[in-house]
């Protein structure tokens, strides 16, 4: 791909934001860190409080891709076999015999938007593991590969709300970004209002397909990076574990660090935002970006910064304030 052709489909990304843009008012943060996982190839986790448009969000994205794109609603009784699919007695007619059919779940496709994620007991939220880290499942000693590209776009409410069962840290991590979202602001509120009051409908139009999409997540791959960026990396992620940190806050305040998977995690994602851009190479302002969204789910708190309302967010940004940054040209 040339340089021209990858600037084209960088555009017909911007596109696809002005297209969620006519069902979501504001938001555009939120679906900027959206494509940038997207880009970057990893899973992200939406959280936020009902009726913020989060599940909306996710299928509005899904319309304007031309990929398969299934929804399961995640609830208490959904069983494990419910996402991942299940063997059937079937029976050949020709010769009379019978043998056990494996039929696919909904899990078997590009965009899966688990809904409500955190409301279904963890034996269910394991089973999603294997499928977003390997990108198979393993079902009666038989492996059968999910989809390209597959996403795992999930919502989840505020834990603190009844009848959540929190993610464990081992299914967080798997997530490539957490992406929390706000209430909007007042103009936007009398905007929403605007729109679902009345008989006006939008019709979503398909601008990508899942070929520009895996061509757009190689080139991502080949964003230029310096030496000192990198370094750069290293020393936030290190610098958010206790026992090796010197900022007061991370010893304070943090029970578990992030591991060496927020470092890489922070550089694809700072390579797809570069790239979201339009540039070829990544700068500081990369970084500080896309790091709130890869690290607040890879950092454990302790009941102190719980005791005293410190939130994730402003940990990692006292953290990104106090790692000194590079003396380079590329900032």
């Amino acid at each position: 791909m040339n340089e021209k052709q990858i600037q084209d489909k960088i555009n017909q990304l911007n596109l696809v934001k002005k297209e969620i843009a006519k069902i979501i008012v504001g938001q555009e943060i939120i679906v900027e860190e959206l494509l940038i996982s997207i880009l970057a190839g990893g899973h992200c986790l939406l959280e936020g409080v009902p009726g913020l448009a989060k599940t909306l969000l996710v299928s509005s994205l899904a319309k304007t891709m031309e990929l398969d794109f299934n929804r399961v609603q995640f609830t208490p009784d959904l069983m494990p076999s419910d996402i991942l699919g299940t063997e059937i007695l079937e029976e050949d007619h020709t010769t009379g015999k019978r043998f056990f059919e494996f039929k696919q779940g909904p899990v078997f496709t590009n965009i899966l938007l688990a809904d409500e994620i955190n409301r279904t007991p963890p034996k269910t939220q394991a089973a999603l593991l294997e499928a977003m880290q390997e990108k198979s499942v393993s079902y009666a000693g038989h492996t059968y590969q999910l989809p390209n590209p597959f996403f795992v776009l999930a919502t989840q409410n505020p834990v603190e709300q009844s009848g959540t069962y929190p993610l464990p840290e081992a299914q967080l991590d798997r997530f490539l970004t957490f992406i929390r979202v706000g209430y909007p602001s007042e103009s936007e509120e009398i905007e929403i209002l605007k729109r679902t009051t009345g008989n006006a409908s939008v019709k979503l139009e398909t601008l990508m397909g899942g070929k520009e999409i895996i061509e757009l997540q190689s080139y991502v791959r080949d964003v230029e990076i310096s030496e000192s960026l990198l370094s750069y990396i290293t020393h936030i992620v290190r610098q958010t574990r206790p026992d090796k940190s010197d900022i007061k806050e991370i010893k304070q305040y943090v029970r578990w660090g992030a591991g060496p998977r927020a470092g890489q995690a922070l550089t694809l994602c700072s390579k797809a935002r570069a790239l979201l851009s339009g540039r070829y190479s990544v700068t500081l302002e990369d970084i500080a970006f896309t790091a709130p969204s890869v690290l607040r789910h890879r950092i454990l708190v302790n009941f102190q910064a719980e005791a005293d309302n410190i939130s994730h967010d402003e940990i990692i940004s006292k953290l990104i304030a106090l790692v000194e940054k590079p003396k380079s040209k590329i900032s």
